[in-house]
């Protein structure tokens, strides 16, 4: 951690309620099986990167909105509860978003997601959240949400000084000018391909470095764990721990999290991937997304290891 306080981050993004199905094989268009579990739990990419900073160590603020209903009052106790500081969480007359999901056996998922009042967050409002917070060094955006109001929360970032960690997932076309006030890029590879001019995955260090000359990226490899080529072109890979994979939900948004405060404290970039990878890995063994997350003391423990501690 530092010497005079935890990293301050503040997330732009979304909230939701997981409702998660699990099933050895996952349907066919047409067909009906029976599954084995049904379950319920918070989630939302915002949501989950900030529960996981939060796990992390870092001071968080959630910027967003979530729906004036059931849903919406469980997400703002679930924060509370975290930790996570909601002044800028507003509430809409859209519903709380939500996310349907669907695991199958081998631990893979499909995801639809109903933003509701993700989409429904003031442009106006998350600017001056971001000039507001006090001792703010990080700004973490998805796509979950409009994707203006990221740009205006980066923009708005970048002149305070902060580093800007973009998580382009859902995959969108990013427009030129939100990429040019990210500092941080992190797809998987399915987004690394989609954004990719020629549309190709990240299979070698080449392509990776291509993605983005001149400014930093982070690919997330699943098992393989993650690469990064920083602002000097220079790559470095990070390997997973080798487990058995349950639910990957949220797998990525722990690692973001996990990053987040680590970068934040002063780790150097290589040992950060090497925690956020070990707290994904982690997290894949157990149901859900921020259900599945380390703990506090888990994670504290995978970041003493790493020497950010």
């Amino acid at each position: 951690m530092s010497a005079t306080h935890p990293p301050v981050i503040a997330v732009v993004g979304s909230s939701a309620m997981d409702m998660t199905c699990y099933a050895d094989v996952l349907p066919s268009a047409g067909e009906t099986i029976i599954g084995n579990l049904f379950t319920t739990g918070f989630g939302g990419k915002g949501a989950n990167q900030a529960v996981m900073a939060a796990r992390a160590g870092a001071t968080v603020y959630m910027v967003g909105r979530v729906g004036d209903d059931v849903f919406g009052k469980s997400v703002l106790e679930n924060f509370a509860d975290q930790g996570i500081n909601t002044d800028y969480v507003g509430i809409s007359s859209l519903a709380t978003g939500v996310a349907h999901i669907w695991v199958d056996g081998g631990g893979e998922n499909r995801i639809l997601i109903i933003p509701g009042a993700n989409h429904d967050i003031d442009i106006q409002e998350a600017t001056q959240a971001i000039n507001s917070i006090p001792d703010l060094e990080i700004v973490i955006g998805q796509c979950e949400v409009i994707q203006e109001v990221t740009l205006a929360a980066f923009t708005a970032a970048k002149t305070r000084g902060c580093t800007t960690i973009l998580n382009p997932a859902p995959y969108q076309p990013l427009s030129k000018e939100l990429l040019a006030v990210t500092d941080w890029l992190i797809p998987n590879e399915t987004e690394f391909s989609q954004i990719h001019p020629e549309q190709v995955l990240p299979t070698s260090d080449e392509i990776i470095a291509s993605l983005r000359p001149g400014q930093s990226v982070i690919v997330t490899l699943g098992a393989e764990g993650a690469a990064m080529v920083d602002s000097s072109g220079v790559i470095s890979r990070v390997p997973s721990p080798r487990v058995i994979a349950v639910d990957s939900t949220g797998a990525g948004d722990c690692f973001i999290g996990t990053l987040a405060a680590a970068l934040g404290s002063g780790m150097d970039s290589s040992p950060a991937m090497q925690s956020a990878c070990a707290c994904a890995a982690l997290s894949v063994t157990r149901k859900g997304a921020q259900s599945s997350y380390p703990s506090r003391e888990e994670t504290a423990d995978i970041l003493n290891t790493s020497g950010v501690l």
